[in-house]
Formats: C-alpha cells, structure tokens, sequence
C-alpha cells in the first residue's frame, strides 16, 4: 500500500512539475483518419463507434486503472468535463474492458480518484485502441465533428488548466 501512495506520490509531482502537455507531445494532422468501425460500451451498456457522436468535437482519452500518470489526471479530466458539458465538445474516456470486474467498481474508482461526474466507457475486446495503434496510456485522440480524427495528445494533461481548454477549444474551431 505504501509504495503504491509513494508512485502516485510520485507521479502527481511529475505532472505538476511538466504543466499542461508538453508541445512535442500533440500531433495534428495535415489530413483527417478515418477511425475504426468497432463498438465502445458506455457504462449503461448501450454500443457506439467513435463515429456516432458526429457534431460533437471528441476528447477520446484512452486510459488504464494500472496506469499512474492516468490516475493522475483524473481529476482535471473532471474539471475539463464540467468546464466544457454545455458545449459542442464531448469527453470520452475509454478503458479495457478486462480491468473492471463491474460498472460500480469502475464508478467507484472514478469517485476514489476525483472524476465522479466523468461517464466512461470501455473498449470491449481493445479491438478500437488497437486498430488506433495504442499501446500505451493516458493517449488522447482528438476527433472532429465530421467523425475523423485530426490528431493524438501523448501522454498526460492538465485537462483543468484554462489554456488547455482554450486550446481545446481553438482546435474545435480551426477543425470543425
């Protein structure tokens, strides 16, 4: 138990100490993907693509519960949600099915780590995070209102931060 509060100890240092992302860190690109055709499960069990929430700018952030930096975001993917909920961007944050046993334990460790209002969803058989080329997290796709991705954010963010959601929310502007 102690080493575990000493690595996220540890880790929240690391975040706090690099500040929002860093700039190497995005990648936009200079022309739209096409993401995959498989099904993410929202917590209530109803299936979507990635392309159903055409209109809606996606903040899809691919996270794991063994994952220190995603844990450590957490809490400022919280504040980005509340911050950003009345507008025409939509936070996804998707996980492998196979690390929670049940949708209250994962509500539950939501809570525990300070994201209680976040919605999640999972990658049921990690067949989208695969077909995106993630092998590691936190990662962030970025997909635009016409259901195409137009880039990535590697590794953590400070989601809380205001010049992350302006940036956020220039990106929206720049690519629909």
């Amino acid at each position: 138990m102690f080493k575990r509060i000493f690595a996220i100890v540890l880790i929240l240092t690391i975040f706090q100490i690099c500040g929002s992302f860093a700039k190497d860190a995005v990648n936009i690109y200079s022309k739209p993907r096409q993401v995959p055709i498989h099904k993410i499960i929202h917590e209530s069990g109803k299936s979507y693509l990635l392309s159903d929430f055409k209109g809606k700018f996606i903040v899809a952030v691919f996270w794991s519960r063994d994952c220190g930096p995603c844990i450590a975001e957490l809490k400022s993917l919280n504040t980005f949600y509340n911050k950003t909920k009345d507008s025409t961007i939509k936070l996804l944050i998707i996980s492998d099915n196979e690390e929670w046993k049940s949708v209250i334990e994962q509500k539950r460790f939501l809570k525990r780590y300070g994201a209680p209002d976040l919605e999640f969803y999972v990658d049921e058989h990690g067949q989208v995070s695969s077909d995106l080329g993630i092998f590691t997290s936190p990662h962030t796709v970025l997909i635009n209102t016409k259901g195409e991705e137009i880039g990535r954010i590697r590794g953590s963010a400070d989601w809380g931060d205001e010049k992350v959601i302006k940036y956020i929310k220039n990106l929206q502007e720049k690519y629909g």
